[in-house]
């Protein structure tokens, strides 16, 4: 009774068998043997005992102490440790994912440009007297200047974003 009490409310306090031996002035091995059973404390180290516990020396002789919620915190607290790292991976997989869909963009504006620079606009030497080629040079004229205009800067806002997300070591 009174070892696992002792070893009880000392893990309640938070306090190692090592911390205890130094406020009690004794060394590691004799909280050991007192929390096995092994030995018992003298009446005045059970009243040093239960001023360093914080506990009266009625309590510690008396019935089993029920474990506190120390033990039960520091479960919750290791949960919300994996959940947290949980947390951590995805927002670093979040990250790369986004950063690679930037660099896929660039690329695909990139290669864009470099297909209207290779064309050179051929639209424009087109015969526009027939109805389906003047919708299609005009879809194609839309498309290209709506694209120059506007592609320079989604591309300025990827690069940003790709130096925003990269991995940072």
């Amino acid at each position: 009774m009174l070892n696992e009490n002792i070893k009880t409310i000392r893990k309640s306090k938070g306090l190692s068998q090592q911390e205890l031996a130094v406020k009690l002035d004794v060394v590691r091995q004799t909280i050991s043997k007192w929390e096995q059973g092994l030995s018992v404390p003298d009446s005045d180290m059970l009243i040093s005992i239960s001023e360093v516990l914080e506990t009266p020396v009625s309590t510690l002789l008396g019935e089993n102490v029920i474990k506190t919620e120390v033990d039960e915190l520091k479960a919750i607290s290791a949960k919300l440790e994996v959940i947290n790292l949980q947390l951590a991976q995805r927002k670093t997989t979040r990250k790369r994912i986004v950063f690679w869909i930037l660099i896929l963009l660039c690329i695909v504006i990139l290669s864009i440009f470099a297909v209207l620079l290779a064309l050179e606009s051929p639209y424009s030497g087109w015969n526009y007297s027939d109805p389906e080629t003047a919708v299609l040079g005009t879809a194609f004229h839309s498309f290209e200047w709506l694209f120059v205009r506007v592609a320079p800067i989604i591309l300025i806002g990827t690069v940003i974003g790709i130096f925003l997300t990269r991995k940072k070591e």
